[in-house]
């Protein structure tokens, strides 16, 4: 089963892969992720994305193609959680068209639709573990009164430097310009679901559960 999350800075698309990955197998692509791997890896590709971002360029959409198209092929993984990619309509057409030349489907996009000001208002009292990268919040999820994360132990906790106000409604500003065609395009593929992002965790885990499987069964299947 492979998977797209859609959702805003801060809508708790890695929370949820994390937990997709735990109770289903699913592998989280991150686009951040493959990059940093592949430039470590020594490999043609991973020169390849040296050499760019020594440059200071931006990775080529073929460059970010080729290397989900190397964990398609290689992982025996389940399926995939597409995370942060794709964002853009033409790399929307470069991943369907990726997915049929390997075989693979697209079982469902989901979007995690929030409110904005609420969502400003969780973020600005995020806190993550600086471990494992587990998320808490003053608000919805404090830190345990032990001060130990409750994933990995750990009692280092930061916040993020653009976790304020300001610098998260321009980077909403900025996921909505690019993100919106892409909710239409895959509605129009009938492959959208949307889920209430700012449930509790495991309320939206639920959400996103019911949408899976839902989609396992021929009668759904949307994509």
């Amino acid at each position: 089963m492979n998977i797209i999350l859609l959702g805003p800075p801060g809508a708790g698309k890695g929370t949820q892969a994390r937990r997709l990955e735990k109770h289903r197998g699913l592998v989280q692509l991150s686009t951040g992720d493959m990059l940093r791997a592949a430039r470590a890896s020594g490999t043609e590709m991973g020169r390849r994305v040296a050499e760019v971002m020594d440059r200071g360029e931006l990775v080529t959409d073929d460059i970010v193609i080729g290397l989900i198209r190397e964990r398609l092929e290689s992982s025996a993984a389940p399926g995939f959680i597409f995370d942060g990619f794709p964002r853009t309509l033409a790399q929307a057409d470069a991943l369907g068209e990726l997915m049929r030349e390997t075989g693979a489907t697209l079982d469902a996009v989901i979007e995690m639709q929030v409110d904005d000001d609420e969502l400003v208002r969780r973020i600005t009292a995020r806190s993550t573990c600086a471990g494992c990268g587990e998320v808490y919040n003053d608000i919805t999820r404090p830190i345990p009164s032990d001060g130990k994360c409750t994933n990995c132990g750990g009692t280092e906790f930061t916040r993020r430097a653009d976790d304020n106000e300001e610098s998260l409604r321009q980077r909403l500003m900025e996921y909505y310009k690019k993100t919106s065609p892409l909710i239409g395009y895959y509605y129009a593929k009938d492959a959208l679901h949307r889920v209430d992002g700012l449930g509790e965790i495991d309320e939206v885990e639920a959400a996103i559960a019911e949408v899976l499987d839902s989609v396992r069964s021929p009668a759904a299947a949307r994509a």
